[in-house]
């Protein structure tokens, strides 16, 4: 079982917002020895939810995809499992864009390819997953600027809209089977 490294409230409680720190130390907790799958984001909610503290909407599309495409994956401490099939998710850029003009949203995500070439060269992960479709070219020049090649899948941020949900799990299941050790 991994330990809740997030940091607390007054109360005791997990806070809502990380600092980028604290959310990259978290991350960081998750990264396996060896990355099979690189899943790319576009960043970190404004909201504050983040895919390692188990609380965003991402996590719960990612973990239930998962949970379909290799029933045999234990339901709890899926961010444990998800670490240990070596898979690990970052972010283009550093920090959110959601609630930026979309000027400025393609700003930060172009300077955010270096990023995240340094962290694919770095990582040299078996495949790459791109979650977000408005930043597959982002991704393609960050892969070229780490001289990457491998297998490659772009799926459609699953968001609120059902068909989106379901075309990212109808792109994943198959990619998940044919990339993972588990059965």
């Amino acid at each position: 079982m991994h330990l809740d490294k997030s940091p607390r409230n007054a109360a005791g409680k997990p806070s809502k917002v990380l600092s980028a720190n604290a959310r990259e130390r978290l991350r960081r907790s998750f990264r396996p020895g060896k990355v099979r799958i690189l899943f790319a984001g576009e960043a970190p909610p404004a909201s504050g939810r983040f895919f390692y503290r188990a609380d965003s909407g991402l996590y719960r599309a990612i973990r239930d995809t998962f949970l379909t495409a290799l029933p045999a994956l234990p339901e709890e401490d899926f961010l444990d499992s998800f670490q240990a099939l070596g898979c690990y998710l970052v972010d283009l850029c550093g920090e959110p864009v959601d609630h930026m003009d979309s000027e400025a949203r393609l700003g930060i995500c172009r300077a955010g390819e270096v990023r995240l070439a340094r962290t694919i060269k770095f990582l040299r992960p078996t495949a790459i997953v791109t979650l977000v479709q408005s930043i597959r070219a982002n991704v393609e020049r960050a892969q070229d600027g780490a001289r990457w090649s491998g297998p490659q899948l772009v799926l459609p941020y699953p968001g609120r809209w059902k068909r989106h949900r379901m075309s990212f799990q109808r792109g994943l299941i198959p990619f998940l089977r044919e990339t993972l050790p588990y059965s």
